[in-house]
């Protein structure tokens, strides 16, 4: 019986930073050779243990400063670690934080032969792959110009065209898209998914649980260094979330994708009962429908979109969603772009209290999120019993 090693495994894995108040103390540190202390630690991984087979597809999900970019980079390679191991078996290809990799003082093709080298290409292998790396970025006219003279826009092309086009067993991707426009973040997201069918690993970085969910098998959480909880995708993002809503010094962090609108983009949202419209509409518990009415434009090149509307608590925590896609109710396009969708809930069943509208226009098969409404509009609701809760579901008694 063959043993099928994992693609990555992390042994006991720790990183510690030497942070030093002022550039002399690093002087001091070295002159006293240990006898005194100059700097002050700083833990951004503690005990990191898991392993990752071939074809899983990741996530790696934690507020700012939990130590994900930490880890990506030791899994790459670009850091050492303080104590413990990482083994990988395969070839790792990394979009990292946008600036890594690259020379600036270099063009667009010298940087691509350099980078494709380092993750292990020939450069027969190089020069065959090229035309496509190119076509892929799009920015062809700029190839031989200095990188230093490229819009973060080019800059992220470029290099995520490198990384999947070295057909890598491993891609390790930390949130790096999120500098792309609405097309080449649909055209990358697209060529993950293709990966992703061809049984490569994943490993994806980002604070879009939504995008998480729609791409990873699994999920790790970090908090403060540490793996906070690891296991299947859905359970890991629920937890996850529900620690940020617990926590409101950490709730401007948003869980969406900040994308350019220029490619896909809501026009408009309009939420109205069956008495009142505009941005606050009071609704009675079990008496009031209300209908969203959301308008969008897109680009007609690209796939008729995805519609999702969530209603939600105060504190952002998701009470339900319809979808477009989940409905199997897809949109209608004109020939100028335009798509309107149109949603009832009947007899709003929500306990009394106030509750958001959000709404997120997605690509063809929600796996990236083009353009959102966050806050579109407040329900008030009332109601005439006395019931605690969210939501009223249906019930009844059965006599004995």
């Amino acid at each position: 019986m063959s043993y099928n090693p994992p693609a990555i495994k992390v042994t006991d894995l720790d990183k510690c930073y030497q942070l030093y108040a002022q550039p002399k103390d690093r002087l001091k540190q070295f002159l006293w050779r240990g006898k005194r202390q100059f700097f002050k630690e700083f833990w951004a991984l503690r005990n990191i243990n898991f392993e990752i087979m071939p074809g899983e597809v990741i996530g790696i999900i934690g507020r700012n400063g939990a130590g994900k970019s930490s880890l990506l980079q030791l899994i790459c390679g670009t850091l050492t670690p303080s104590h413990g191991e990482v083994t990988v078996n395969g070839r790792i290809a990394a979009l990292l934080e946008l600036g890594a990799g690259f020379n600036p003082e270099f063009s667009g093709r010298e940087n691509v032969f350099m980078s494709a080298s380092i993750m292990g290409l020939s450069d027969a292998d190089i020069t065959e792959r090229f035309d496509n790396i190119v076509e892929f970025s799009g920015i062809s006219d700029f190839i031989d110009q200095p990188v230093k003279t490229y819009s973060s826009g080019m800059y992220i092309r470029l290099a995520f065209s490198v990384a999947i086009n070295v057909d890598p067993d491993i891609l390790v991707v930390d949130e790096a898209l999120s500098v792309g426009d609405g097309a080449f973040a649909h055209q990358s997201f697209e060529r993950i998914m293709d990966l992703k069918s061809r049984g490569k690993t994943i490993l994806f970085c980002s604070h879009s649980l939504y995008q998480v969910e729609a791409i990873c098998n699994r999920a790790i959480w970090l908090e403060k260094g540490e793996i906070k909880m690891i296991g299947d995708v859905e359970s890991v993002t629920m937890s996850y979330q529900n620690s940020l809503l617990n926590q409101s010094e950490n709730s401007s962090e948003q869980i969406t994708t900040q994308v350019t609108k220029d490619i896909a983009k809501i026009t408009s949202v309009t939420v109205s009962s069956d008495k009142s419209t505009g941005k606050t509409i009071p609704i009675h518990a079990h008496k009031n429908d209300i209908l969203i009415q959301v308008e969008a434009l897109s680009d007609v090149n690209l796939p008729i979109p995805n519609i999702a509307i969530a209603i939600t608590t105060l504190d952002n925590r998701v009470i339900t969603m319809a979808g477009s896609q989940f409905d199997n109710t897809p949109l209608k396009r004109d020939e100028t772009g335009k798509s309107i969708a149109k949603v009832v809930f009947n007899k709003i069943p929500l306990a009394r209290g106030d509750y958001w509208i959000d709404v997120y226009l997605g690509c063809e098969n929600s796996t990236h999120v083009y353009d959102t409404a966050i806050q579109a509009a407040k329900l008030t609701v009332t109601q005439d019993s006395m019931e605690q809760g969210v939501v009223h579901l249906p019930h009844y008694w059965v006599e004995h």
